[in-house]
């Protein structure tokens, strides 16, 4: 009785087994993980479907014999196997982040919103570079070009480095990848004096220009809790849709101070006097935002891919070669034999 169950469950159980271990299966759970990764979910969301695509391709590795003795077809399903595992660790350990600086300032491994595994360990604290400023030319139209922006950071060996980086040219530092965004703007440079109590100093980033070109106005919070509300005011137009141009600084401009009922205009280096201290207004500066990207599996996951495709192109080459039909082979007569 228990060995007729036991070779009705090995009945059973073989077609799943090996529908688990098909290359269908494998397919649609590739399909799957890029959905997935698409849609960046959750890490356990994530963890589910590789720990399914592993389980697929380990059960294709026991379940046919055929991949064991063809060793382009097993080395194809092991860096196959490599990827998908370091596609999971490679979450897991993973930072994608934001944040913005004012020019002249340094980074302070503050970041405005991150999406990170749980296994990582940000060492953000080792990036300290200093935006030094920013250039964009607009095409007629205000068509933005390249992104030239200015960096500069002292490296392990204590030398002072300097580049220009891009949303496409990134600064690497401790494996970390750091390119700017579309997003950019101006900064006013703000200084709080109370009547007692330490001075506080602040820029405000106003929202991102010339998106928001009509919108350049942000509250600033007082260390009292008080908000105040500033908006830049000029009469320039600083990108001119219908010509060429290139982003700047307006050269005449005030900021416009609103704290509840009381309002006041303020040019570069004039001073507020309020109930609690003085607000100080010392000057008009830009900001650039940043993205952050760190994924220590990268180069591993593109070599197991470049493994796998030259794996899988010797399998079918083989394949190939040896499907090909023999020529037949004539024999060769001798002249001779044919005259006598």
């Amino acid at each position: 009785m228990k060995a007729n169950a036991t070779a009705a469950i090995i009945r059973v159980a073989t077609p799943v087994i090996a529908h688990l271990g098909s290359l269908r299966a494998t397919l649609a759970g590739l399909a799957l993980l890029a959905a997935v990764v698409l849609a960046r979910p959750d890490w356990q969301a994530l963890s589910l479907v590789i720990g399914a695509l592993a389980i697929n391709l380990t059960v294709a590795l026991a379940h046919h014999p055929g991949l064991r003795r063809r060793l382009p077809l097993l080395v194809a399903h092991l860096a196959l196997l490599a990827l998908v595992v370091g596609v999971a660790f490679g979450r897991l350990t993973a930072l994608d982040g934001h944040f913005e600086l004012t020019q002249g300032l340094a980074f302070d491994g503050q970041l405005i919103d991150q999406a990170s595994g749980p296994l990582y360990r940000p060492p953000l604290h080792r990036l300290a570079f200093r935006h030094e400023g920013f250039e964009i030319d607009y095409a007629p139209g205000r068509k933005r070009g390249a992104t030239r922006n200015a960096v500069s950071w002292v490296d392990e060996s204590g030398q002072a480095r300097r580049a220009v980086i891009g949303d496409h040219r990134p600064l690497v530092l401790a494996g970390h990848r750091i390119t700017t965004t579309p997003n950019k703007g101006f900064a006013p440079l703000l200084r709080w004096l109370p009547g007692r109590g330490e001075p506080l100093a602040g820029t405000v980033h106003l929202p991102s220009f010339p998106a928001n070109e009509l919108r350049q106005s942000r509250e600033w919070a007082l260390p009292d809790g008080r908000k105040v509300w500033v908006m830049l005011h000029t009469d320039e137009t600083l990108i001119d849709p219908g010509s060429a141009g290139r982003f700047r600084l307006p050269d005449d401009h005030r900021l416009v101070v609103r704290l509840d009922d009381q309002r006041t205009e303020l040019q570069p280096g004039q001073a507020w006097r309020i109930s609690g201290g003085t607000l100080v207004y010392e000057g008009l500066r830009s900001w650039m935002g940043y993205r952050v990207a760190y994924d220590p599996t990268l180069p591993w996951l593109l070599a197991a891919a470049l493994v796998a495709a030259l794996a899988l192109g010797l399998h079918y080459a083989q394949k190939f070669w040896l499907q090909l039909p023999a020529r037949a082979v004539q024999p060769r007569t001798d002249p001779g034999e044919l005259d006598g």
